[in-house]
């Protein structure tokens, strides 16, 4: 009785010892990471996301910065990527289990360049088209400044894209673009697209692009971007309901400045022209109404003041000469109209009287070259009758 007594409590430690290895065992196989989705490979959405919706304490990376790994589970739930059930471990493929292995990155930014390629799995012609773009050329060169994917696409939160307004895509940009932000909410598209939510005015990405974005400053960009303005302004169906002028791209084609930016345009994209497009006499993101009284070209002075950047001689009847983007009719610039009309009645008329002098001369001539021979055979077969 006293041995078993014995036997009990020198087994003791041992048996408390298996216990905890049991329980800490049972921890290991029940804790959230370590679930299983039913495949024994990898764990499940709702296994990642049962420490990550309470993980409130970011990480913090080798350089000071924080990196939050909160993930709200409504939110992911509602997004693109949640919708369409797509697993964690799909971005994520380096984690397994818990505890997670080590993160490399030494800056947030070092962090979502790291998941460039991931992005590029499934969205290839958006990579595709980023890699050509100034945002995917800066990133190249090393610039930390340079959005990556994960900067505009937040992939817990990313909504499918026709969910998302053209005021919400232009508050994207801000993050970066801000002083741009703040000039463009003041003009005439600006605020009536934030603070009206006017739909058919333009947007950052109505003129830029989204994941294919040039260089602003190159001469392509310059000498096609009156096709860019073209686009809104020749639509009748938007335009129409502003009252203006759809004519703006032939007008400008037709005249001195347009002629020669779209000759180099189709010929020689690559080579800058002096020649004006419409933002150099329009603004570029502090455009206004033509009628504001400081910057509206409707205005006379204003538009010495644009003309003045070119023609620094420009007296001030200079802007005169300029018809705007409307054709001359019998309300708008009559003198020209009828000038214009009485030319398009002489051209005409002369040309046409010459080409009836002429054609009459011709007939004249073959008429008179076929009728004599006609005429000497008719001599000769009475001549022949009379011997």
């Amino acid at each position: 009785m006293k041995e078993n007594k014995f036997l009990n409590v020198r087994f003791l430690p041992l048996l408390l010892l298996v216990m905890v290895v049991l329980i800490a065992a049972s921890f290991w196989f029940v804790s959230p990471v370590a679930a299983q989705d039913g495949t024994g490979d990898e764990p499940s959405n709702a296994a990642c996301l049962s420490c990550h919706a309470e993980a409130s304490t970011p990480m913090e990376l080798p350089n000071g910065e924080l990196l939050s790994i909160q993930i709200s589970v409504d939110n992911f739930g509602k997004s693109v990527h949640g919708r369409n059930e797509v697993s964690c471990v799909t971005c994520h493929v380096d984690i397994s289990g818990f505890p997670h292995p080590e993160n490399d990155a030494a800056t947030i930014h070092e962090y979502k360049v790291g998941y460039l390629d991931t992005c590029a799995e499934c969205h290839e012609e958006q990579a595709s088209q980023t890699q050509d773009s100034i945002h995917g050329m800066l990133l190249a060169e090393g610039n930390t400044n340079a959005p990556t994917c994960m900067d505009c696409h937040n992939p817990h939160t990313q909504p499918f894209v026709d969910e998302v307004s053209k005021a919400t895509f232009a508050q994207v940009c801000a993050q970066c673009h801000n002083g741009i932000y703040e000039e463009y909410s003041n003009t005439v598209h600006g605020s009536a697209l934030i603070n009206e939510g006017n739909q058919d005015v333009p947007g950052c990405v109505d003129c830029h692009g989204v994941h294919s974005i040039a260089d602003p400053t190159t001469a392509e960009f310059r000498n096609s971007s009156i096709y860019m303005c073209a686009n809104c302004h020749t639509d009748e169906s938007i335009m129409g309901k502003y009252g203006i002028s759809t004519d703006v791209l032939d007008t400008y084609v037709a005249d001195f400045h347009g002629t020669t930016v779209t000759i180099f345009e189709e010929t020689e994209p690559g080579q800058l022209t002096n020649k004006a497009v419409c933002y150099d006499c329009h603004g570029i993101h502090d455009i206004l109404s033509v009628n504001d009284p400081n910057k509206g070209l409707a205005v006379k002075e204003n538009m010495l003041a644009a003309c003045q950047k070119c023609h620094p001689d420009a007296t001030t009847n200079f802007p005169d000469s300029w018809l705007s983007h409307y054709r001359p009719d019998r309300e708008k610039f009559p003198l020209v109209y009828y000038v214009d009309l009485f030319y398009k009645i002489l051209i005409p008329t002369v040309l046409g009287g010459m080409a009836i002098f002429v054609l009459s001369d011709v007939y004249f001539r073959l008429r008179k070259r076929f009728q004599k021979p006609a005429a000497e055979s008719v001599s000769e077969s009475k001549d022949v009758e009379k011997e």
